[in-house]
């Protein structure tokens, strides 16, 4: 998990934003002393994220979440992952919050899988982009990482990475490599987006560590690949789909950045229902 600090002020505005001043029919429908169970489950296969927020949740209206099953595994369909224990107005209250959480992290990471199951036996790892919710970004690369994804950067604060605007400001990708080598007191790995064999070989001899292959083809890819023979990491990206992230993969590259797993991940199915709604 990220650092606590990093998301539970999302878990506050998230109640907040869903309660208001209060939930008008569970006060009208519910005694306040009624307590119950309910239990968690997955309804379609998905690879799970976010069962500790999904407990903060809870637990900010005293219920108690039991998992069964930790951020990561691969779920089946119709899968209990949890039981919730506590005073029925507020497993109510923190329900539709916490299966958010729930369903948007599982989503991502489910998809996540997807695209690392198609490269697997080559070389290509899977890594995310900063294309996130804002405000979600600590756990949306948590969920790539549960399924199997690699973080890139964070921000614009823990990597260098020379893009195509930076680069018509500057005048080349040559120079742009050059001021930065000669200004970065961080040692950060310096990586530059090239367009063509031409820029790529101009950046490696001004001193790039990584090359970025934006939007290129598969054929443009493995002239790059075979050009620098493992002298620089080699990321491709732009356009990166499940239908086509296996032949990208087969060119050599050493990752594929994909902006879907976190922009277009489609909702995890999950759902709470009541053990025994009337028990006390």
């Amino acid at each position: 998990m990220p650092p606590r600090e990093t998301w539970v002020w999302l878990v506050e505005a998230a109640l907040a934003e869903d309660l208001g001043s209060g939930d008008v029919t569970s006060r009208a429908l519910i005694r306040a002393d009624l307590s119950s169970a309910a239990h968690v489950e997955v309804r379609k296969s998905s690879i799970l994220a976010g069962m500790e927020v999904a407990r903060e949740v809870f637990a900010r209206k005293d219920a108690a979440w039991e998992p069964t099953r930790l951020d990561g595994d691969r779920i089946e369909a119709c899968t209990r992952i949890a039981t919730v224990r506590g005073p029925v107005r507020g497993i109510l209250a923190a329900e539709r919050t916490a299966l958010n959480f729930l369903q948007r992290l599982s989503g991502i990471a489910t998809l996540t899988r997807r695209f690392c199951d198609a490269v697997q036996g080559t070389r290509a790892t899977i890594v995310d982009t900063r294309k996130t919710t804002p405000g979600w970004r600590t756990l949306e690369k948590f969920a790539v990482r549960c399924g199997g994804g690699t973080n890139h950067r964070m921000g614009l604060y823990d990597g260098i990475l020379i893009k195509d605007n930076h680069i018509r400001v500057v005048g080349s990708v040559a120079d742009a490599v050059k001021r930065l080598k000669a200004h970065n007191p961080s040692d950060l790995r310096l990586q530059a987006e090239v367009e063509s064999l031409s820029q790529a070989q101009e950046a490696i001899e001004a001193g790039a560590d990584a090359l970025l292959l934006d939007n290129r083809t598969p054929p443009e890819i493995a002239e790059i690949v075979a050009f620098t023979k493992g002298r620089v990491l080699l990321e491709a990206s732009g356009g990166i789909t499940l239908a086509n992230v296996a032949e990208v993969a087969r060119t050599g590259v050493d990752r594929i950045s994909v902006g879907a797993i976190t922009h277009s991940a489609p909702a995890a199915d999950i759902a709470l229902e009541w053990n025994a709604p009337s028990s006390t």
